[in-house]
């Protein structure tokens, strides 16, 4: 997670720095300045917030607060909109018929696509988005049948017809797919 930090140096004026990462004590530091006053350290981590932001504009709500009013209070981090959205694109690529509503599955991916992380992180990243994950003995389980060529094949079918591809493109797939996979032998 970056961060703006200051420092003072030995001259005594306060350096903004950007730390980038920090991994087993490593650092990626970036100097932003040094300001020998307040107005110039405001400035300075004004441009450092900036930085941080990556020039992204400011989504303008046209939403109107009431004066002295103070950031609403953060009760939930549910992410059930989110979580909605991505099993309605999941069931509108076909997928959901293709895996034959297997929710194992369909949760590995979904999980995935919210982070990318391990078989294992998948738990994590499901309990946070309040949905129950299957256990990991049940996901290693499952594994070997996702692997199969019937079961990837079901999932490139049902690709190919949300992109309105005809039955002759699944053939060339097949055919490709063969003659990758004897050439890389």
């Amino acid at each position: 997670m970056a961060y703006v930090r200051t420092v003072k140096t030995a001259s005594g004026a306060t350096a903004v720095q950007i730390v980038w990462s920090n991994r087993r004590g490593s650092r990626t530091i970036e100097h932003v300045g040094s300001a020998h006053d307040e107005a110039e350290l405001a400035a300075l981590k004004a441009a450092a917030a900036e930085r941080l932001a990556g020039n992204q504009a400011v989504l303008d709500l046209d939403v109107n607060a009431p004066a002295g009013s103070e950031p609403l209070p953060i009760t939930s981090t549910r992410m059930t909109h989110l979580w909605d959205a991505l099993c309605a694109v999941y069931r509108t690529l076909g997928f959901e018929s293709a895996a034959k509503g297997d929710n194992v599955f369909r949760d590995l991916v979904l999980a995935r696509i919210i982070e990318p992380s391990s078989k294992i992180d998948v738990a994590r990243v499901l309990t946070e988005v309040c949905v129950e994950p299957a256990s990991y003995a049940t996901v290693k389980r499952r594994l070997p049948s996702y692997a199969t060529p019937q079961w990837r094949q079901a999932l490139a079918a049902a690709s190919a017809r949300r992109a309105g591809l005809g039955p002759a493109s699944l053939v060339l797939f097949d055919v490709s797919t063969l003659y990758f996979r004897n050439r890389c032998r």
